[in-house]
């Protein structure tokens, strides 16, 4: 496999670093995996961040509600959905400022983290990668 993840681990959240995301979205297409985007620049709140990610990833209105509803939709819908192939998630922009301030970007990224695990046990492959703005 000569894709920009042949080198990362397969259930991870990191920073984007030096991938691009057009090169990101052609390996998942290449691996037959779900690719997951957001661009959270517009974002001014931790509501909003949570509109945009239910949005963008065209999850079920209820998605936005909250943290545990997003953490919900990146595990059991879709596991009880199917056999899943893998995903590569990019957030990109996530707001750093005081409305959304460090405290809720870690949250925000445990939930990425905690997707991760959930389906590293099931042999899943769940890439997340993000950047600030």
């Amino acid at each position: 496999m000569d894709t920009p993840l042949r080198n990362v681990r397969p259930n991870i959240v990191q920073s984007i670093r030096a991938f691009r995301v057009p090169d990101l979205q052609s390996a998942a297409q290449e691996l037959a995996h779900h690719f997951l985007y957001a661009n959270l620049a517009e974002a001014q709140s931790k509501q909003d961040v949570l509109d945009m990610i239910a949005t963008q990833f065209t999850f079920p209105v209820q998605s936005g509600k909250n943290f545990d509803a997003l953490s919900d939709s990146l595990t059991d819908p879709l596991y009880k959905s199917g056999a899943q192939p893998g995903f590569v998630v990019v957030l990109e922009q996530i707001p750093a400022h005081a409305k959304f301030d460090k405290e809720a970007r870690e949250q925000l990224l445990d939930i990425f983290r905690d997707a991760a695990d959930f389906w590293g046990d099931r042999k899943v492959p769940f890439r997340c990668f993000y950047s600030f703005l």
